[in-house]
């Protein structure tokens, strides 16, 4: 077994118990650094009423908890199905150098998890989507953006 099958075991054991202990769907995700595991995560949506809670999310708060930072660089992802649209936000927000999946999108929506409408929905314009998306109060918005922009001692990311 290579160290990547290693590493992907051990989130194919996290979805797993997922499934098992009722926490939520079948997910499961490990961030790996240095060949340590520095954060674990399996989804627990039904379980905490959150849908954002995917294994992904729930393993890169634990990651950067643990390393005490909010970027994940030179770290590796392993995640026991390809992530969806959301959990793909995240993971490039978090910066890791590589993702390892085992499952694909269509063996998702093959057990009801199909996520090819946010896909779509992507790909359209604002009035052609199912749940409308509007601006307001941009003028407004910007003032806070500006003070963004000027803020001299800020963190950037």
């Amino acid at each position: 077994m290579t160290r990547e099958e290693r590493f992907m075991m051990e989130a194919i054991k996290l979805a797993q118990n997922s499934v098992q202990e009722n926490q939520g769907g079948p997910f499961g995700c490990v961030i790996v650094k240095d060949d340590i595991i520095i954060g674990r995560g399996n989804n627990k949506v039904t379980s905490t009423n959150d849908p954002t809670a995917h294994a992904e999310v729930d393993a890169i708060r634990d990651a950067c908890k643990n390393i005490g930072t909010f970027q994940l660089d030179d770290c590796e992802i392993y995640t026991s199905c390809e992530p969806c649209p959301m959990c793909l936000g995240a993971i490039y927000w978090a910066r890791p150098k590589v993702i390892y999946y085992a499952n694909n999108r269509k063996d998702a929506a093959d057990i009801g998890f199909d996520d090819s409408m946010i896909y779509d929905e992507m790909s359209k314009s604002y009035t052609d989507r199912k749940i409308p998306i509007m601006s307001i109060s941009r003028e407004k918005a910007l003032t806070v953006f500006n003070e963004w922009k000027n803020k001299e001692d800020k963190t950037q990311y």
